[in-house]
Order: structure tokens, then C-alpha cells, then sequence
């Protein structure tokens, strides 16, 4: 059994009864060795939970006998079926881990544990189908739209359990339901996995465009001015520091190496404030891939180039009225005030982030915010919901 120790003390069964008590018996393969038991995450451990449960379920099926020998045949394909998925699914969260490779254990995982649950719901007995229809029920609605015809008809299905009990088809009927809100909720957890991996890919672009600037102003300083000439001063305004003026009117002669490094700087430290201001609009989700985080890191590499952009449209005299700065410390302050300006493009990539996060798992019959005929929602900081975010 996965996750399952023998102990030695235990006294053994007698192997009678396997023979006689429990016949045609399809018994689940074991865990191979050398595979650990820890986990070390989170989702591994609650999957490594999952599968005792449905493991014991199997077990408790496995004892029911059907005297229809068509039917024991059906029975037994579909026990070494939710075994070959169950086995899977410990494969899957014992396997020693690779960079990059967690998404991918975890769909794994979660897929063979989902497919076990539709099969076994298909094996248990009428009684355990009346008081599943009501969890079948509430994943029904909380992941199908409600004109789904196949929501529909599960909830007539569910309500007539209760009075008449189950009738012919039923059982299919609510299976279908289950892998198909199954199936809804895997859409939704993709979603969230494609707008992370969006956003860490972005980030690592603009983090790359950020370093080569940084590079492209060490080399070559000059081409890449942030220096300004201050009337009537005798020194030089730069990032780095204020440089005595010998006589040469040109600004780009001042440039520093580090001008431009310590201007994204700057934008970094602004971006940080606007990082740690949003934090106190930040929740815990559910979902294993860190949205918010990934949204959060956007915001530095972000920070430092619309620092550096912004003091090169003042040092090309773009804003009306602001042309000159007269000392290093002035310069750095608005580089932390670009770097803190880039929330204004960032916002709209938080807002999706939590729109994105408040879609999983909400039931269907909730009003989406914003659509007409809809009662207004309390305002959020940012747009969209943050139930899950």
C-alpha cells in the first residue's frame, strides 16, 4: 500500500482467508522501494492523504461482493484500473524532484487522484450513492455555468435521491457530473498555471532588459547620459555623485559607470514601497503556483526601467517645466518616484491576477462583479476580486 508501513509485531492472516473470505480479489500493487516518504511539500503531503483515503475505499469495495459474475468481472477491471491510477499518483509525489518539474507531478497527481474518485463513485454501493449526491451536488454547482443541461439534470437527480432513491441511470448520470466538474475545475487551476508562467517569463525579460541597460551604461556612459549641468553651479549632477566642472559643457563627459545602475536602483527601491503597500491586500489561495508572488516580482525589474526611463525623459527636457535638476539627491528621489509610477501599468496585471484567482473554485451561481443587473461590490483596491488572492 502507498505510504504504508508493515509492522512487524502485527500477527499475520491467515491465508485461508484470502482463499475463502475474500475471493476474486484484485489486490493493489505495492509501492517501490527506495522511494521516500517525505514529501516536503505541502501538496504532496495532502495528496499523499488522498490516496490512504481512497486506498481504504477501494479496500471496503473490494470486500463487496455482487453475485451477477458480469458484473464481479466489472467490478474487478475497475478496482485494477483506480490501482494502476492510484499507483501513479504515488509515483508522482515520491519521485525525486526536478527543477522546473513540480507543475508537472502535481497535474500528474491530481489527475490519477480525481479519476479514482469518478471510478470509485461508479462502484459504491446505493446507500453511499445517496449521501455522495449531495458532494456531487455541491461540486456540480460550484463548477458548472447553471444553463449546463448536465448540471441541470444532476440537480434534479439529487433531489429526487433524497425522496424516491436511486433510479436506473442515475449512477451514470452523476458520474458524468463529477468528472465533468472535475474537468471544470482542472480548467480553472490552468488558467492560473498559464497567466504564472506569463507573468515569471515577463518578469524574466524585463529583468533582462534592465541588466542590459545596466551594462550598456557601464561600457559605454556616455551614450546612455543621466547627467545634468546646473546654472550657475559649479558641479555636475549625476546618479552617482556630483562631479566638479572643468571647464567642458557637454554632460555626457560627466557620465559616470554606475550612472545607470544606481538610477534603476532607485526604481527598485520604489517598487519595493509599492510591493510592501499592496501587501495588506494580499491573501492566502489555495492554488499551488503562487500567483500573487509571481505578480509581486513583476513590479522590480518593472520598477528600475521605468526609473531609468523616466529620468532620461526629464534629462530630455519631455515634462514641461522640469529640465534641470540641481544634485545627485534629487535625481535619486525621482528615480524612486518612477520606480513607485510603474503600479500605474503593474495595477492592471494585479487586477487579472485576482480576478484569475477569484474564478477558482467559485460557485457558478455566484453574480460575476461588473455585469449588468447585478447589485454594485463594496470597492476592492485594484479591480476584480480578492477572495482567493
Amino acid at each position: 500500500m502507498f505510504g504504508r508501513t508493515a509492522n512487524p509485531d502485527a500477527p499475520k492472516q491467515d491465508d485461508s482467508y484470502e482463499q475463502t473470505g475474500r475471493t476474486n480479489v484484485v489486490q493493489l500493487p505495492k509501492i517501490p522501494k527506495g522511494l521516500s516518504r517525505v514529501h516536503r511539500t505541502a501538496w504532496r503531503e495532502r495528496a499523499a492523504a488522498r490516496i490512504l483515503y481512497l486506498e481504504q475505499q477501494a479496500d471496503r469495495e473490494r470486500c463487496r461482493a455482487v453475485e451477477d459474475q458480469a458484473e464481479q468481472r466489472q467490478r474487478e477491471k475497475t478496482l485494477e484500473g483506480m490501482a494502476r491510477h492510484l499507483e501513479e499518483a504515488g509515483h508522482a509525489i515520491r519521485a525525486p524532484r526536478r527543477l522546473f518539474s513540480g507543475a508537472a507531478a502535481l497535474e500528474r497527481t491530481w489527475a490519477n487522484l480525481r479519476a479514482t474518485d469518478v471510478m470509485l463513485l461508479g462502484l459504491c454501493s446505493q446507500e453511499d450513492l445517496i449521501s455522495r449526491s449531495t458532494d456531487v451536488l455541491g461540486y456540480v454547482q460550484q463548477h458548472l455555468a447553471p444553463g449546463n443541461p448536465l448540471r441541470v439534470r444532476a440537480e434534479a437527480v439529487a433531489e429526487g435521491m433524497e425522496v424516491k432513491g436511486p433510479q436506473p441511470g442515475d449512477r451514470g448520470l452523476l458520474v458524468l457530473a463529477l468528472s465533468a466538474s472535475y474537468d471544470a475545475l482542472d480548467a480553472e487551476v490552468r488558467r492560473v498555471r498559464s497567466l504564472s508562467v506569463i507573468l515569471r517569463i515577463a518578469t524574466f525579460f524585463v529583468l533582462l532588459g534592465a541588466a542590459g541597460l545596466a551594462l550598456w551604461g557601464w561600457y559605454c556612459p556616455g551614450s546612455l547620459n543621466l547627467c545634468f549641468i546646473p546654472k550657475g553651479e559649479l558641479n555636475v549632477a549625476c546618479p552617482s555623485g556630483e562631479v566638479p566642472r572643468n571647464g567642458n559643457d557637454v554632460p555626457s563627459h560627466y557620465a559616470q559607470h554606475t550612472d545607470v545602475l544606481v538610477t534603476e536602483a532607485g526604481g527598485l527601491a520604489g517598487a519595493a514601497l509599492t510591493v510592501i503597500a499592496s501587501l495588506r491586500r494580499i491573501q492566502g489561495t489555495s492554488t499551488p503556483y503562487m500567483l500573487p508572488l509571481s505578480a509581486a516580482l513583476l513590479k522590480f525589474p518593472t520598477g528600475a526601467l521605468t526609473a531609468f526611463v523616466g529620468v532620461l525623459l526629464i534629462r530630455g527636457a519631455f515634462i514641461p517645466g522640469l529640465s534641470d535638476l540641481d544634485s545627485s539627491a534629487q535625481i535619486m528621489a525621482w528615480a524612486v518616484i518612477f520606480g513607485a509610477a510603474q503600479h500605474v501599468v503593474t495595477r492592471f496585471v494585479d487586477a487579472r491576477a485576482r480576478e484569475t484567482l477569484s474564478d477558482v473554485g467559485r460557485a457558478q451561481t455566484d453574480p460575476v462583479p461588473g455585469t449588468p443587473g447585478t447589485e454594485p461590490v463594496p470597492a476592492q483596491t485594484g479591480k476584480g476580486r480578492t477572495d482567493d488572492a
